[in-house]
């Protein structure tokens, strides 16, 4: 008895070692899962960080330098027209565009709120979805009014380079297009010390609206342009990348 071997001993080693290599295996399909695992926590957060920076200009979000263009250029708007008011009451609002620059600031303001919201992919929240539409249509309505009011103050420019002006007894300058007929046309200007002023510093500031007006307008196609790429396409690169990570994980569980 003493000479011959335990079966269930044997057996029970059996059992033992069988149960540690299947330990083993266990092991090792689980730090295989943590390393899959923390590769892919690390491709979503370069993922997220490659969005992140897409959506910056100069380290900064995108709306920021577009909307500082859009506020400089509608302050600017916006003086040179009261300083035009001021220099007499008696232009008409379309030949002082403070509206088109008023707009510009609205515009290039919300631009700053969207710098301030936390960036979210697709629009999930509706603030940001109003907030971007609303940008969008405020920018497309600030081109059109800046195009009317490069057509007004072009207008006006052609007319101030033919007129022909003088002094009243009322201290008003009085301007007319053809002084050799007497059925032309005749503009008065209030509160205006010298007739020198239409044909120079009034000439300045209706030419400074021609050149700022243009400028605040193709911002703004800019900035819609910006919106519809940023709405449209970076949404479908953002599902074609979804269905390359699928792949990938796919292949990678064959």
């Amino acid at each position: 008895m003493a000479g011959k071997k335990n079966p269930n001993a044997s057996l029970n080693n059996q059992n033992e070692a069988a149960q540690s290599s299947e330990g083993g295996r266990m092991a090792e399909l689980s730090d295989e899962e943590k390393a899959l695992n923390k590769k892919k926590g690390e491709r979503g957060a370069a993922r997220v960080g490659q969005e992140e920076e897409s959506h910056k200009c100069c380290g900064c979000r995108f709306p920021l330098l577009v909307a500082l263009l859009q506020l400089a250029l509608g302050i600017s708007i916006t003086a040179v027209a009261f300083l035009m008011t001021g220099s007499s009451s008696s232009f008409l609002v379309r030949d002082t565009p403070h509206w088109a620059g008023i707009i510009g600031c609205v515009v290039a303001l919300l631009g700053l709120c969207m710098v301030c919201m936390t960036y979210q992919a697709d629009e999930t929240t509706c603030c940001q979805f109003a907030v971007k539409l609303a940008y969008f249509l405020l920018s497309a309505f600030s081109l059109i009014v800046c195009v009317l009011a490069v057509a007004f103050a072009t207008y006006h420019y052609s007319q101030l380079t033919h007129f022909s002006c003088g002094m009243t007894v009322d201290s008003a300058c009085q301007c007319k297009l053809d002084p050799s007929d007497p059925l032309s046309r005749t503009f008065v200007y209030q509160d205006l010390s010298d007739c020198s002023a239409i044909t120079g510093t009034i000439k300045v500031y209706v030419l400074l609206q021609i050149i700022l007006n243009p400028l605040l307008g193709l911002v703004g196609l800019v900035a819609c342009f910006i919106m519809w790429k940023d709405r449209y396409q970076v949404f479908y690169v953002g599902v074609r990348s979804h269905t390359l990570a699928t792949s990938e994980m796919q292949q990678q569980k064959v």
